[in-house]
């Protein structure tokens, strides 16, 4: 009975690890986003899951070594703030005023609520700083560029290609939402192209960009730099 379990095991990694496999779920991906809203995000957790099991939870696979903490949330903050400011102060803004405002009603019920707000600290840390980053940046971004040929070319050209996955993959949030998200997600594959070994940075990264977005909406303050840059333009 072990045997045969190991068996499938072993036949469930060369599955997953193989250049068909990785392409095909990555474009079903993309599809369902586009189409089907979440259930592309669904499709590369199971994947992943599934991936991590045949790998025997091997985190190293998707980019997790050891960091050096310090030095590490050192650069995840910067990496913040800067991207903090290229999004709100410059791209936000511009992107708004070609194809009209960010769709946010869905998290609208934050706002002054100190209860929705703890969830979506939880959920923006869990789903999206940790599980968004094994997707679109270990998995997705990770396997494509070896698929590509693992140069430095095929690592930018797979950070494009998985912005645009990611892009998609927050069409509830409307056309300006998606290329927003898309134009973040390039920052995040950029950084992760330099930092292949170091997924916890961008997972840090990406927390802490969550909090300071989730605490501009629950302090209804979540369009006050947009409408302030907009006056000047």
């Amino acid at each position: 009975m072990q045997n045969t379990q190991r068996s499938f095991r072993k036949k469930v990694e060369r599955l997953t690890g193989e250049s068909l496999f990785v392409v095909a779920v990555i474009i079903v991906g993309l599809l369902l986003s586009i189409f089907a809203g979440q259930l592309g995000t669904l499709l590369f957790y199971v994947v992943v899951f599934i991936t991590l099991w045949a790998k025997r939870w091997d985190w190293k696979y998707f980019g997790f070594t050891k960091p050096n903490w310090p030095k590490t949330i050192i650069k995840a903050l910067l990496f913040t703030i800067i991207i903090f400011i290229l999004n709100d102060f410059f791209l936000q803004p511009l992107i708004e005023l070609f194809f009209g405002r960010i769709d946010l009603t869905k998290v609208s019920g934050i706002e002054g609520d100190l209860v929705n707000y703890i969830i979506y600290i939880f959920l923006g840390w869990a789903l999206g700083g940790f599980c968004e980053e094994i997707i679109y940046r270990g998995y997705v971004l990770k396997r494509m560029a070896i698929v590509l040929g693992d140069t430095n070319k095929a690592w930018l050209l797979s950070a494009v290609m998985a912005s645009i996955v990611f892009g998609f993959a927050h069409s509830w949030q409307g056309h300006s939402g998606i290329i927003v998200t898309a134009v973040i997600a390039l920052l995040f594959g950029l950084i992760f192209t330099i930092n292949k070994n170091n997924l916890a940075v961008l997972v840090l990264t990406h927390g802490f960009y969550n909090m300071i977005e989730i605490t501009l909406v629950y302090m209804g303050k979540a369009r006050m730099i947009t409408e302030w840059v907009h006056e000047f333009i």
